[in-house]
């Protein structure tokens, strides 16, 4: 398999030499797997890609609400003076 850092596997293909790769995954290359001719997944190891958890996503939507409400204004009170 070569090393590139992309590849482009069809399903199929994905099915029957899944551990293969895995291994590549582990070495640092990322698959994308497509399904008719469209990519739908994508395997890697994640190892060195940091990923956000459901609560430091929480505070930053939080972050961006709180900044762009400019208040304690009720969403729906904001729904409704945009309709107006």
């Amino acid at each position: 398999m070569d090393m590139n850092k992309e590849i482009e596997v069809g399903a199929f293909e994905a099915k029957n030499k899944l551990s293969a790769l895995l291994d590549a995954a582990v070495d640092g290359q990322r698959i994308w797997i497509t399904r008719r001719g469209r990519r739908v997944a994508l395997l890697s190891s994640g190892l060195n890609e940091t990923v956000a958890t459901n609560d430091s996503l929480l505070d930053t939507f939080r972050g961006i609400r709180s900044r762009s409400l400019g208040g304690d204004a009720p969403v729906r009170d904001l729904i409704a003076e945009g309709r107006r």
